[in-house]
């Protein structure tokens, strides 16, 4: 929790604000240090926010698109004024550095990022459409197994993949190739817009040559679809927040902006959240 905890401080700092101000934080997350208490919790405490609900998220590389949505809809319940939701992962805890793990190990990192989200009474400022689809069915492409329970059918209960990220690669690249793009345009055809009339596209990093294959496909130059994974490999649900933050700071989202974010990953999920800042 302490990288989460380090994220939401930067963040409440970069909005100037005090997190004692916070109504909420959300943390998503598929590392968390334990089943109880929620990492969440334990992030609210480090902060001072004087007892503000928490609550951990798991989706997984979705859990920060995930995180918005939920997000965006307690806020418009009117219960919640201010929500700070952080996107963290540590899965360098669940990796096997042996041979046979190698080829997984070396796609992934650690990280966090978050963000405050703020009430507005300004209705054109929020999400404008958002997506969120699962198919738990294929759940064996990308997990973590705890037990003996937790192998798909017809694969054997090894007790050195226990707490070990299992990935068939190939399955994976096949879903993200073909649910990416495509929740990209059912979101587009939800909010009435074309591909070009969103500024961003702040999308998970898990493979380059699916961001530019999407990219490609919808006709957006290389600077509308944001690209890091070169930098920090697949963070997972902190993917997201880490390219909004590089995005911010160098003034490619503003206030005005659309932006889309997407997410797809274990579950598997996949899903959006298309925002007028």
């Amino acid at each position: 929790y302490t990288i989460a905890a380090a994220a939401l401080r930067n963040a409440c700092d970069d909005a100037k604000i005090d997190p004692a101000t916070l109504d909420l934080v959300l943390v998503a997350t598929m590392s968390m240090e334990s089943t109880c208490p929620p990492s969440a919790c334990r992030v609210a405490a480090a902060l001072g926010t004087r007892n503000a609900g928490a609550f951990d998220l798991s989706a997984a590389c979705c859990g920060f698109v995930f995180g918005l949505n939920t997000a965006y809809g307690l806020m418009r319940s009117g219960q919640y004024r201010r929500v700070g939701l952080v996107g963290a992962d540590t899965l360098s805890r669940f990796m096997d550095y042996s041979n046979a793990g190698r080829s997984t190990a070396i796609l992934f990192g650690d990280g966090a990022g978050a963000a405050i989200l703020t009430a507005t009474d300004d209705p054109a400022k929020g999400v404008i459409a958002q997506a969120m689809h699962s198919d738990g069915a294929r759940f064996g492409d990308l997990y973590i197994p705890e037990d003996e329970r937790g192998y798909p059918e017809g694969v054997e209960h090894d007790p050195a993949m226990v707490h070990r990220v299992q990935m068939n690669g190939q399955g994976v690249f096949k879903f993200a190739v073909s649910t990416f793009p495509d929740v990209i345009a059912q979101t587009l055809d939800k909010a009435g817009l074309a591909a070009g009339d969103v500024d961003m596209y702040v999308c998970h990093q898990s493979n380059a040559r699916i961001l530019d294959a999407a990219r490609k496909r919808f006709g957006l130059a290389e600077d509308r679809l944001y690209v890091n994974i070169d930098r920090y490999a697949n963070t997972v649900a902190a993917s997201v927040p880490l390219c909004l933050h590089e995005l911010r700071a160098a003034g490619r989202v503003r206030a005005g902006h659309k932006v889309m974010f997407v997410g797809f990953g274990g579950g598997l999920t996949w899903g959006t959240s298309l925002w007028q800042l």
